[in-house]
């Protein structure tokens, strides 16, 4: 069997997507999957051990471009692709699985789809989370009632990116990280928007309680990220910034993974970030702002959701409406710590 999937176009949904890859590897072994993403896509696709190649999609996000698909589909027929599955909503991502001839095309009802679709499911709002809607187009529509079928959340595959440790050591020896502390990781970035962003001086008082506590500490983010990240290692304790690895905007994406599977513990926003955390292995205290757990939480096997209860939140949207964001800034360092205080608890239970 030879698949091809229409990927996501953001660093979190791409790692969640993961899940669907597996499942389908579960269902049809020997399978062949090739995934069509955006450019910056392929380091993650590359360590997914469940897929064969990642195919550059060299449209940008939100660009139409008919004739382009069309070409791009026509281009592809030669592969002989039995399956397609199209995993975000939009017409235009249908059209180059279309145009490609691929027998049977699979993906939940999104705008204007039919006919694109052969395989349409309609009920995607009877599943809660991004995962579980990846991982119930594997199986067939009669099968796929409500998140129930799955089984719950905890009976579905969850991603798992595989680290390369000769990478991994020449990251590590790229930015002159010791190996002979500990690292917490913190991702105080998010491209969604200023309502997921928990404030830096909250950060930069978890990363000062943590070096005392024997820690190193890597931020993480974009180059987008850097003067928020510069900021947290300003507010450190001065004789302790040698301890703080300001990684934002220096790693390219690869370095970021293997990176992040070098921290015990991973303090994150709701963000692409804190899927990768959770994918290699990171035990995990997610952030939550405007948004919910109850849609993307991070698949790790340690999680802890920190959160306020306001009556405004979730509210799902990039800027706070009252301008407060107490959502956030009533967030207190203190709750952080003491999830990480949690975390650190099971690995000395299961010791």
């Amino acid at each position: 069997m030879k698949i091809l999937i229409i990927g996501p176009s953001w660093v979190g949904d791409m790692v969640m997507s993961q899940s669907l890859y597996i499942t389908l590897t579960n269902l049809h072994p020997g399978a062949i999957i090739d995934v069509m993403a955006p450019a910056w896509c392929k380091p993650i696709l590359e360590r997914m051990p469940e897929v064969n190649k990642a195919i550059e999609m060299p449209l940008t996000h939100g660009q139409f471009s008919f004739f382009e698909r069309r070409k791009l589909g026509i281009a592809l027929q030669k592969e002989q692709y039995n399956q397609a599955y199209i995993l975000p909503n939009s017409a235009k991502s249908a059209l180059i699985p279309f145009f490609a001839k691929v027998p049977t095309r699979t993906g939940w009802k999104g705008e204007m789809r039919y006919g694109l679709l052969n395989d349409l499911r309609p009920n995607k709002k009877s599943f809660q989370y991004m995962v579980e809607r990846y991982v119930a187009l594997a199986y067939p529509k009669q099968e796929m009632q409500d998140s129930s079928s799955l089984g719950g959340l905890n009976k579905i595959a969850k991603p798992a990116l595989f680290i390369d440790k000769n990478l991994q050591q020449q990251a590590i020896n790229k930015f002159n990280i010791s190996l002979d502390s500990p690292v917490v990781g913190l991702c105080p970035g998010a491209e969604f928007g200023p309502s997921k962003r928990w404030p830096e001086q909250h950060y930069a008082k978890v990363a000062n309680e943590m070096i005392k506590q024997g820690f190193q500490v890597c931020l993480f983010g974009s180059a987008k990220d850097r003067d928020v990240t510069e900021q947290i290692k300003n507010q450190v304790d001065s004789a302790q910034q040698d301890k703080v690895h300001n990684l934002a905007g220096s790693t390219n994406l690869i370095e970021a993974v293997d990176l992040l599977a070098n921290c015990e513990i991973v303090v994150s926003n709701d963000s692409g970030l804190m899927h990768v955390a959770a994918a290699v292995g990171c035990k995990v205290v997610a952030v939550y702002g405007s948004t919910s757990p109850k849609y993307t939480p991070p698949l790790a096997g340690s999680v802890e959701i920190v959160s306020t209860d306001i009556e405004c939140r979730p509210c799902f949207e990039r800027e706070c409406e009252f301008s407060h964001m107490k959502c956030l800034t009533e967030l207190t360092p203190e709750s952080v710590l003491l999830s990480i205080k949690k975390l650190r608890a099971i690995k000395v239970a299961s010791c």
